[in-house]
């Protein structure tokens, strides 16, 4: 059965500083277990939904850590709660899945990053999987701390 996808969407953070509205039908919603994306979000996957950023709108302004020398992620600085991740060369941003108003109306459809999947959780969900593209990370420099290491 085929999801019907909202054509416009809101979400924002637990404690209501950040909210946001995007105007477009979502694309490639997608899991992400890359190692970068389980440390942003605290959890062994990000889930994510690609919306154009030229059709996202702010209310309240989101604070942003620069992951890596390509992209950033935002989230409220009174919470903490995460919600975006985007390349700073693409038209896109994602907007975390768990922070949208209404998340079961926006289903997954493919999980990249899976040679960053825990060995001890499997989905049996039948959607498509893809290990993360290296040559569109040629060059990144992490900006995360490095395992284990405490920043100052």
């Amino acid at each position: 059965m085929t999801a019907i996808l909202p054509n416009r969407f809101t979400g924002g953070c637990q404690c209501g500083a950040v909210r946001y509205a995007a105007d477009m039908t979502p694309r490639k919603v997608h899991y992400c277990h890359c190692r970068m994306c389980q440390r942003a979000v605290g959890n062994i996957f990000a889930t994510l939904v690609p919306v154009r950023k030229d059709r996202l709108q702010w209310d309240g302004e989101p604070s942003f850590f620069r992951s890596s020398s390509l992209a950033r992620r935002g989230f409220c600085n009174h919470c903490g709660t995460p919600l975006s991740f985007a390349y700073d060369r693409s038209e896109w941003i994602c907007v975390t899945l768990g922070s949208l108003d209404e998340p079961a109306a926006v289903p997954p459809e493919i999980h990249y990053g899976v040679e960053g999947q825990v060995p001890w959780f499997h989905v049996d969900d039948g959607l498509p999987r893809e290990t993360t593209d290296d040559a569109q990370l040629a060059g990144m420099v992490s900006h995360q701390a490095p395992q284990g290491s405490r920043s100052a």
